[in-house]
C-alpha cells in the first residue's frame, strides 16, 4: 500500500547519478567548511565581540563519513533565509561527543561559559537534552528524530514553552510504514526484526508497541534485536540467519546511521532483506529506506535558531514536522538478493539507484 506521501515519479537514472554526486559533493565541501569556521569563530570571538554566537551541538561527528557534514550546510541555509551569514554577522562554535554521550554536559557547559546566544542540538535528543538540563535561560533549538514531547524536552508541539523548541523528523513514527514497505517486497516474511541501538532515548516505547500493533494486523511478527556496540551487529545478524528471519527494519537514530557501512553490508552477505530510516543506507549499498527529506529538517532548525537571533522566543515557535518524505530504492541491492521490486514502489520512489 503506497500512502500520498510516497505517490511521486520516479527519476531517470542519469538524473539520480548526478544527485547523488552532487550530494557527494556537498558533503566533502561541507566537511572542510566546518573544519575551517571552527577556527573562524574563534578569531571573530576574539576579534567583534557584539557577533552573535550559535553553539552547534551534536552527539556524533561532523566528519563527511559520519554523514553530518550535509546537514551543517542545510543549517547554514536556514541561517541564511533568517538573515545571518556563518563569517558575516554570526560564529558558530561547533562541539561533537563523537558518540560518547556522556561527554556532552561538560561541552554544554563549555559553551554556556563562551555566552553564546543559542545552542541547538543536533542529530538526536541527548545534545539538546544536556543543554535543558543545564540552563533555562539560553534558547535551545533540537532537530532530531524523536518524540521531543514524550521525553520532555517540550510540554507541547503547538507550544512548547520555556526556552525549547526545534524541528522533529518523527521519524520513528513511520516504522509501521516501513513495515508495509519491507512485507510487500518479502511478502513470505512471517517474522521481521527490529534492530535497534540502545543508546539513551532513541527508542521510545510508543513507537515500539504501535510497531507490534502493526504487525499483528497484518500477520506478521516483530523480532527485537538490540545492539550495544558496534561489535553487536554481526551477531544480530547471525541471530536472523539461525531463527531464519527474512527480513529487518533498522530504527531510526544517530548512532545506527553511524554504522550504516557495516550493516549494509552484512545485510547483503547474509542475504536479508533491510528497510533503513535514512537514505545514506540505501546510497551506501541497502535495499530500501523510507523517511522524512533530511535537508529540509537541518534547514529548518536554521531558519529557527536565526529568528531567535532577531529576537523571538523559542517556547512561542511551534514544533515543526516533517512535510517531505523520500522512498529511496536500490535496484542492484535488489537484483543480489533475487527479489523483484513491485511496480508500485518503483512509481512511488522519489529516488532509483541503478
Amino acid at each position: 500500500m503506497v500512502d500520498r506521501h510516497t505517490a511521486r515519479l520516479r527519476p531517470r537514472s542519469g538524473a539520480a547519478l548526478r544527485s547523488i554526486r552532487r550530494r557527494e559533493f556537498v558533503s566533502l565541501l561541507g566537511g572542510a567548511a566546518v573544519a575551517s569556521s571552527m577556527l573562524w569563530s574563534r578569531a571573530a570571538r576574539a576579534q567583534s565581540p557584539a557577533i552573535p554566537v550559535i553553539g552547534l551541538l551534536s552527539g556524533v561527528s561532523f566528519d563527511p563519513g559520519a554523514g553530518y557534514a550535509d546537514r551543517v550546510v542545510a543549517f547554514r541555509q536556514g541561517l541564511k533565509e533568517s538573515g545571518f551569514v556563518e563569517r558575516q554577522n554570526v560564529a558558530i562554535e561547533y562541539r561533537t561527543a563523537d558518540g560518547q554521550f556522556d561527554r556532552l554536559p561538560a561541552l554544554v557547559a563549555n559553551l554556556i561559559r563562551r555566552k553564546v546566544a543559542v545552542i541547538v542540538g543536533m542529530g538526536t535528543a541527548e545534545p539538546a537534552l544536556a543543554a535543558k538540563a543545564a540552563t533555562s535561560t539560553i534558547p535551545i533549538v533540537f532537530a532530531f528524530g524523536g518524540d521531543p514531547v514524550e521525553i520532555g524536552l517540550v510540554a507541547s508541539l503547538n507550544r512548547p514553552g520555556a526556552n525549547v523548541t526545534g524541528t522533529t523528523r518523527n521519524n520513528s513514527a513511520l516504522d509501521p510504514k516501513r513495515l508495509e514497505f519491507i512485507c510487500e517486497l518479502v511478502p513470505q516474511a512471517k517474522s521481521v526484526a527490529f534492530l535497534a541501538s540502545t543508546s539513551i532515548f532513541n527508542r521510545n516505547r510508543t513507537t515500539e508497541t504501535n510497531l507490534m500493533a502493526a504487525a499483528r494486523t497484518i500477520g506478521r511478527e516483530i523480532v527485537l534485536l538490540n545492539v550495544f556496540s558496534e561489535r553487536d551487529i554481526e551477531a544480530a545478524f547471525a541471530t536472523m540467519v539461525q531463527q531464519r528471519i527474512a527480513a529487518a527494519i533498522v530504527s531510526t537514530d544517530a548512532v545506527m546511521n553511524g554504522w550504516r557501512d557495516q550493516i549494509a553490508r552484512l545485510a547483503a552477505r547474509h542475504g536479508v532483506p533491510v528497510i533503513y530510516s535514512n537514505r545514506e543506507f540505501v546510497l551506501a549499498g541497502g535495499l530500501i529506506s523510507y523517511a522524512p527529506e533530511l535537508y529540509d529538517h537541518f534547514r529548518v532548525a536554521g531558519t529557527y535558531a536565526g529568528r531567535i537571533l532577531k529576537g523571538e522566543k523559542p517556547g512561542d515557535l511551534p514544533v515543526q514536522l516533517p512535510t517531505k518524505f523520500e522512498l529511496v530504492l536500490n535496484l542492484k541491492a535488489a537484483k543480489a538478493l533475487d527479489l523483484t521490486i513491485p511496480m508500485t514502489l518503483q512509481v512511488a520512489a522519489t529516488e532509483v539507484i541503478e
